[in-house]
Parts: structure tokens; sequence; C-alpha cells
């Protein structure tokens, strides 16, 4: 499920306060297109969720998360009894997909490499509280720094 809200729809106003007499369909459309809330986000996993079959799944997609979604794991007993299962809950409650797999449960996210749990905590982190995806990092080799975004799909050192 992907929502997106415009502008309008958020309370700015109506296409018509905003657009001039001689603004194209498509100007607007562009226009419209940068004002909309961005809710989901795709991730490839460092390692990949190994199914039942075998099968390594490295793709997924994360949503923004609601007040909902962190209020409701509070109430689970995995939680009440060992706080640290809270990121499990919620990670299951965020994920929608991962490669072919799209029913994330808490079985599913308990399944994953330890280093693919870490990898979606941070992701979790970084859309929902940092508003953005990218990561500072430095190169090994030359010790530039600079910027890479982890929702690129792209794997560092890849062209």
């Amino acid at each position: 499920m992907r929502r997106v809200l415009s502008a309008s729809a958020r309370g700015g106003g109506s296409d018509d306060e905003r657009t001039s007499a001689g603004e194209s369909r498509e100007s607007r459309e562009l226009r419209e297109s940068r004002e909309s809330l961005r809710t989901e986000f795709p991730f490839e996993l460092p390692r990949g969720y190994v199914d039942d079959a075998g099968t390594v799944h490295r793709g997924g997609v994360m949503r923004l998360a609601t007040a909902r979604d962190e209020l409701i794991p509070l109430r689970d007993d995995r939680v009440r009894e060992n706080a640290a299962y809270l990121s499990v809950v919620l990670i299951a409650r965020v994920v929608s997909r991962i490669g072919t797999v799209d029913d994330i449960h808490p079985g599913v996210i308990e399944d994953l490499f330890a280093s693919d749990l870490a990898f979606l905590q941070d992701f979790y982190r970084r859309i929902n509280a940092e508003g953005h995806t990218r990561a500072a990092v430095t190169c090994p080799s030359c010790q530039e720094n600079f910027a890479v975004d982890l929702a690129g799909g792209g794997r560092p050192g890849e062209s």
C-alpha cells in the first residue's frame, strides 16, 4: 500500500489558488510530485532473508511508521518480557515486503541474520527520525568522505 499526499490534501490550499493561468498541466503535475510525501522506501539487505526453501531474498520495502506502529508493540507479551524484542515486532510492522515474501511477521524478522536486522533498525531510524536514507561513509582506501543512499539499491563500490 503506497499513500502519497499532495499539498492540497495536507491542507496546502486548492490547485486553483496556487496555479497561474498560464501553467501547463505537466508543470503542475511536476510541482505536485515534488510536494508529495514519500511513505515507502526500498532497501537491499546486506545478506538477505533465507526462506524455508533456501531462497535468498534481499530487496524489500519499508514504510514510514505511524504512532500506532510504535504503541501496539508495547502491549505485546514478548516485548514486556524482553524489551529487546521491541525492535523485532516494530520492524515486522513496517516492512511490507522482503523479496517475494509479503507476509512479514516477527518470525520472519527473527530469522534474519544479525547484520540484516541491524541494517533494518538503522534504516528505520533514518527514514522515521532523520527523514532521509543517506549515510555518511569513508572510503577505506583513500579515506575520502562521501554519502551513499541506502535506498538506492546499489552496493558501495558498484557503478
